[in-house]
């Protein structure tokens, strides 16, 4: 394709508006470079507007450092929530009950807690502002890309609105189902759990106190990360994974019927749990790009890879594939040299670590009482050996 003079010239064209594409448009845009950031769908940014979406996420450590290259950090620590110890809690017995409960403290290891909690909607709401006073930074919500052509010195994207953009450096942070992974004919592997996730706020009489819990019975894990008080009260966000069926049926209960359901999960760790938001639901699988990179084009985020959410990983690992593509993209954006190493350190960090959380979400579906039984005794061996849970705290970092 030739680049014509109606081809607009930038240094980084970002296909998704996620979180992860959003983080990416501020921090190239921090690091000076002139970027394009389409999605096809406006951001929802208000809690209560039809398609908000209601997750939160947990920064880990290392994402805070890339957020505050980013410019982000001071706009988003007024609303996050510290994330100082992380529960394990197994409730695998005969009733619902909590039998084992650890706790993982941030304190073994470091000074900072784990992480900072936020919701996904206010965190759209906060980088777009922060986007908008970024000169060269050109957000385009309700534009698509529809069509790429990659070359060595440039990869020629057309737009929804008819437009075409030649960029040093395309970046397909447009999720599991990426038009720009498509484009570039890489394939995928997919594991379907036949599980999905309900995620929603709630609140609570017993004060969280920062500490994140995530309870193991059947199913999936049952996890509540805290949240800011909402009218006065200690709240946290849900996230409830369950086999398909059974999300259909807890969905379908009368509000009354759900909470009991509700409570009785929870194992009552937190007190009675108060709906305080509307349900949502998505299906939970783990996806592995066969490759995340091409010619002047690097996939990120679920573009690259989808695990369930367990640990708070999944953006977590989005993010250390932006600081790395940062940090290789000072000189030229996009080339050759850059590009291969950027596949060969996140790729088969990502094969490593989408199979360890597989092994987790595995264990956590378990209905057997016998193997719930060997879940929850190797909990507590792992606890038990203090170099060991240090080192499992540290690798859920991301840090050495």
């Amino acid at each position: 394709m030739t680049i014509t003079e109606d081809t607009i010239p930038t240094d980084i064209l970002i296909s998704g508006g996620g979180i992860a594409g959003l983080v990416a448009a501020a921090a190239f845009g921090a690091d000076g470079h002139r970027v394009i950031c389409v999605d096809p769908a406006p951001p929802v940014t208000e809690e209560a507007a039809d398609g908000s979406d209601l997750r939160t996420t947990a920064f880990l450590q290392p994402s805070i450092r890339l957020l505050e290259r980013a410019g982000l950090w001071d706009l988003l620590a007024p609303h996050a929530t510290p994330l100082q110890i992380m529960r394990i809690v197994d409730a695998g017995g005969a009733e619902p009950e909590a039998r084992l409960v650890r706790d993982f403290n941030a304190s073994d290891i470091s000074d900072a807690p784990f992480g900072w909690n936020l919701p996904n909607w206010l965190l759209r709401r906060e980088i777009t502002a922060r986007l908008s006073a970024m000169e060269n930074v050109d957000f385009r919500p309700g534009t698509a890309t529809r069509g790429l052509t990659a070359r060595d010195d440039a990869a020629v994207v057309t737009l929804s609105d008819g437009s075409r953009v030649a960029a040093r450096l395309v970046v397909g942070a447009d999720g599991r189902d990426s038009a720009i992974r498509q484009a570039l004919g890489i394939g995928v592997k997919t594991t379907r759990y036949g599980q999905k996730a309900l995620a929603f706020a709630v609140t609570h009489e017993i004060p969280h106190q920062n500490v994140s819990t995530e309870i193991h019975r059947s199913g999936g894990p049952f996890t509540l990360v805290p949240l800011p008080d909402r009218d006065g009260k200690p709240s946290s966000a849900v996230v409830w994974m369950e086999r398909g069926p059974e999300v259909a049926r807890l969905m379908s209960l009368p509000p009354d019927a759900f909470e009991a359901e509700l409570n009785a999960r929870s194992t009552g760790i937190l007190g009675h749990l108060s709906l305080a938001t509307r349900l949502t639901a998505w299906p939970i699988i783990s996806q592995l790009a066969d490759r995340f990179t091409g010619p002047r084009a690097a996939l990120i985020a679920e573009a690259a890879h989808v695990v369930p959410p367990i640990g708070a990983q999944g953006l977590n690992m989005s993010l250390a594939d932006l600081t790395l593509l940062l940090d290789l993209s000072r000189t030229d954006p996009g080339s050759r040299e850059s590009l291969d190493e950027f596949q060969r350190r996140r790729w088969r960090e990502a094969r490593l670590r989408i199979a360890g959380i597989d092994l987790l979400n595995r264990a956590s579906m378990i209905t057997p009482r016998p193997l719930r039984d060997l879940r929850a005794a190797g909990l507590g061996a792992i606890y038990g050996i203090a170099p060991v849970r240090r080192l499992m705290m540290k690798a859920g970092l991301g840090v050495s």
